[in-house]
């Protein structure tokens, strides 16, 4: 009994499926981004991965994107607008509409772009 509850506790705490099964290694391939300013603030980002586990990891793509564009335009924030990701024969696009400014933005999905930038660099996710 303490045997199986040590094992149940080790699964859990190493994300490995109840089947004893671990999880495939994450291994995207980024395939490269494309930027549009649309008008003034609004910036259209289209990215391309192979490898992504969710639709998450496309949007983490994008959004990494548009924080470094702000950053290069001189702004601090974004504003997430919209994405629609697509995905067939195993390549994700993502088309994400982002507004930059200088201040943080109303709305629910804002980001900080020294923030995200610097998360992205250390998680190995490019940038524009």
């Amino acid at each position: 009994m303490i045997a199986a509850t040590f094992l149940s506790l080790a699964c859990t705490l190493s994300a490995c499926e109840q089947t004893g099964e671990a999880e495939a290694p994450f291994t995207p391939d980024y395939r490269g981004i494309e930027t549009h300013l649309l008008d003034g603030d609004l910036v259209n980002f289209h990215v391309v991965m192979s490898g992504a586990r969710t639709t998450d990891d496309v949007d983490r793509y994008a959004a990494c994107a548009a924080a470094q564009y702000a950053l290069i335009r001189g702004y601090g924030f974004a504003r997430h607008v919209r994405t629609n990701i697509t995905e067939e024969g195993g390549i994700s696009r993502g088309d994400a509409v982002y507004t930059i400014s200088p201040t943080l933005p109303r709305g629910l999905r804002t980001i900080d772009a020294e923030v995200v930038a610097a998360d992205c660099a250390e998680n190995g996710i490019p940038m524009v």
